[in-house]
């Protein structure tokens, strides 16, 4: 199922026939608006069969006729990967790397940072670079929605724990900075325009993806070469704190980062997931 959140912040999933389902009234009335989807997750057990009859009945609006907000637009935590891919690393460090000829340590040592929630904007936002004299990179990645409580959970069982998974960009500035400082801008975050659940994604270790700028391939690779994948990520994470339904995970980039500028649209494609479309704009 493909859930969302959409116009004045309701929950919706999209149906066969091309249509946004309203799912708000599943979850209580007093539910703060951006707090819909953590309430859908967390109840998801009971919610899930009802929301299934609504899909398969559709009937909703067009979906080229409502507006697709954040799917999760505010997790109680965003938890992101520092260099997870080798070839990343390489391109990091090398001779002619961003950083060049530092030890540039993967997610093995450095583990995970935390991200500002408040970074996350869904596709009917834009990236904003607030700075002219600065560099800003794209990265391509998986986000992880975590669907129930999880606390010191094995690799072998870190799955069960996924609620869904969304297309996710992680904006960075280069520089001397605290990683965190550096990719808590806000819009930051780009996720969406939906999360697919987990039941609908047979290998999550095994997703192609895919990131263009202005039609210009720049990423490509497949979470099958991640150096943490995201059962292990989701073991090492919940090892040290609970995680909650509704937190996001973001599984790191692979090599092919690059500049992102004003005027440009970055594309991020996972054809298992979905495509996440994103201009670039100059901070007002």
């Amino acid at each position: 199922m493909r859930v969302c959140v959409f116009d004045d912040q309701r929950l919706g999933a999209l149906a066969g026939d091309g249509t946004v389902v309203d799912l708000t009234d599943l979850v209580s009335e007093h539910t703060p608006a951006d707090d819909r989807m953590n309430a859908l997750i967390s109840d998801w057990t009971a919610l899930k069969s009802a929301a299934a009859e609504r899909v398969a009945a559709g009937g909703g609006t067009p979906e080229d006729q409502v507006t697709l907000r954040a799917p999760q637009p505010r997790p109680r935590n965003l938890f992101a990967a520092p260099v997870n891919y080798h070839k990343h690393q390489q391109e990091m460090g090398g001779e002619n790397g961003v950083y060049a000829d530092r030890k540039i340590l993967t997610a093995e040592v450095r583990k995970g940072f935390l991200k500002a929630v408040t970074s996350i904007v869904g596709p009917d936002g834009a990236i904003e670079l607030p700075w002219e004299d600065r560099r800003f990179d794209h990265e391509a990645e998986i986000g992880v929605i975590i669907g129930k409580t999880a606390s010191r959970v094995s690799a072998e069982d870190a799955l069960d724990y996924v609620f869904g998974y969304t297309p996710l960009l992680d904006i960075t500035l280069r520089g001397e900075e605290d990683r965190s400082f550096r990719k808590s801008f806000d819009t930051f975050t780009p996720l969406g325009p939906y999360i697919v659940t987990a039941d609908d994604v047979p290998d999550p270790e095994n997703l192609d993806f895919w990131l263009t700028v202005d039609g210009e391939e720049r990423q490509r690779s497949n979470t099958s070469y991640l150096i943490y994948g995201i059962a292990k990520l989701i073991e090492v994470y919940s090892e040290v704190m609970t995680l909650q339904p509704g937190d996001v995970i973001a599984t790191g980039t692979p090599e092919g980062v690059g500049q992102i500028l004003p005027g440009e649209t970055v594309v991020l494609t996972i054809p298992e997931i979905g495509e996440l479309t994103m201009p670039v704009v100059a901070r007002a």
